[in-house]
């Protein structure tokens, strides 16, 4: 894994200099498989598949608490202004929080992404295109 690549990538992300499905095709050309954005540490980890790690901060100031319970009507409005209108990679970290999202896991290679809320909530929305019909 190229880990300079990654944290460049990370940036743009950050930044809204790339959208998400170019940060995705920078990531998997890097060599990541999944990484994981924790809220409750402001940190993103990224990961090959192999042993191989590259952790980079969540450098937004200013994000609201995790709220304690789990909205999962909220994260999926979160998500569709994502895919439908490119919304910044920092107001949806504002609105999946503030949604009781505590942290996910990005699966690049299985094109899905698995919320975690406090309590064990649980979501998982697939890649547009990508859930199979028996999912």
């Amino acid at each position: 894994m190229d880990a300079n690549r990654i944290g460049t990538l990370a940036r743009n992300a950050h930044d809204g200099t790339l959208s998400f499905p170019q940060v995705v095709e920078g990531l998997v050309a890097a060599g990541v498989e999944y990484y994981r954005v924790d809220f409750a540490s402001k940190s993103l980890a990224y990961y090959d598949g192999s042993d191989a790690v590259v952790q980079v901060p969540l450098d937004f100031e200013g994000l609201p608490a995790i709220a304690r319970d789990f909205d999962a009507a909220a994260l999926r409005a979160a998500i569709l202004d994502s895919q439908r209108n490119g919304q910044s990679f920092r107001r949806f970290c504002e609105r999946v929080v503030a949604a009781g999202v505590q942290g996910y896991f990005a699966f690049l290679r299985g094109q899905r992404v698995a919320y975690f809320g406090r309590g064990g909530d649980q979501h998982v929305e697939w890649f547009p295109g990508a859930k199979p019909a028996d999912a």
